[in-house]
């Protein structure tokens, strides 16, 4: 027998749940986010999920302040029962080729079934970017930082 916290829980997460997601911008979340929110609309109505979340990680690199580039996304749909997981990323990548093709640089995807984001609702979290200019001090100039150490 469940415990009544426990059973809660269980309910809470057959509800759809849509987070604000996380922006690098400050204030309200979807403020100043245009590519976040077309990426939040194409995929609620394409997939119909039942956990949505859209998390812009641009803040981790070197990319000027407030930029949408680089994004993850924690989708459990009904739509990926049957799928692979590599025809699962495929489909959000279709849905989302627009931004894709122009102002998203990185794009990570988790893309579960409800019973398996029931079962595991974790979120992956994505390692500290590494690379290429962002300690380069030009660029550090360019995009108004200090370098990183």
């Amino acid at each position: 027998m469940l415990s009544s916290g426990l059973l809660v829980l269980r309910r809470a997460l057959r509800r759809p749940i849509f987070s604000a997601g996380y922006s690098a911008l400050g204030g309200s979340p979807m403020e100043n986010t245009p590519v976040e929110a077309s990426i939040r609309a194409k995929l609620k109505q394409a997939l119909e999920p039942v956990h949505l979340e859209i998390i812009n990680d641009s803040h981790m690199h070197a990319v000027p302040r407030g930029s949408e580039t680089h994004f993850r996304v924690v989708v459990a749909s009904r739509r990926f029962e049957g799928l692979s997981l590599i025809h699962r990323h495929r489909l959000v990548n279709d849905i989302l080729q627009e931004e894709l093709a122009g102002p998203v640089h990185a794009l990570s995807i988790q893309a579960k079934t409800p019973q398996q984001w029931e079962k595991n609702p974790k979120i992956i979290q994505s390692p500290e970017c590494l690379g290429g200019s962002k300690h380069d001090p030009q660029m550090a100039a360019k995009i108004g930082e200090t370098p990183r150490a």
